[in-house]
């Protein structure tokens, strides 16, 4: 069997102002619009995009327009990874240390209307993984483009 070498599809940078995550959002899904992701599968990679991405600019880079949002979005194989980095490095909570949202308890007060971000984010792509390095935190957001049986879960 033949291994093909990863694809770098697009990279990019957005000034991290609130609004660019509409930005992010349409460039990843004009970079993968010829993969073959479904239009359902599609709608749920750009939601994560724009949600990893408003979570950059806001708490990665603290609104700070001088300090870009990286985007990279590569095709490996049957995946589409995209690669959201700011410059927060530890001051994101990690996917495991954040409490998994729960309406009721949101609702009744017991928990904070926020929060919803990174459940939401897992809950959109096939996988997500987030790593730090120093300042640079980045978040993987990983779409598996062949055919996957549950695109109506959300």
């Amino acid at each position: 069997m033949t291994q093909v070498a990863p694809r770098r599809l697009d990279t990019f940078t957005l000034a991290s102002e609130p609004g660019n995550e509409r930005l992010a959002l349409a460039r990843v899904a004009g970079s993968v619009q010829d993969i073959g992701l479904s239009d359902a599968r599609l709608e749920r990679l750009k939601t994560a995009v724009a949600e990893a991405t408003m979570n950059a600019i806001e708490h990665g880079n603290g609104n700070r327009p001088e300090i870009p949002v990286e985007v990279a979005v590569t095709q490996d194989g049957d995946e589409i990874i995209v690669a959201i980095t700011d410059q927060g490095g530890e001051v994101h909570p990690g996917a495991d240390e954040q409490e998994e949202p729960d309406l009721i308890r949101k609702l009744g007060g017991d928990q904070s209307p926020r929060g919803w971000g990174l459940f939401l984010i897992r809950n959109m792509v096939d996988a997500m993984d987030i790593t730090t390095d120093g300042q640079r935190h980045t978040i993987w957001l990983t779409m598996r483009t062949g055919g996957a049986a549950d695109d109506d879960r959300m």
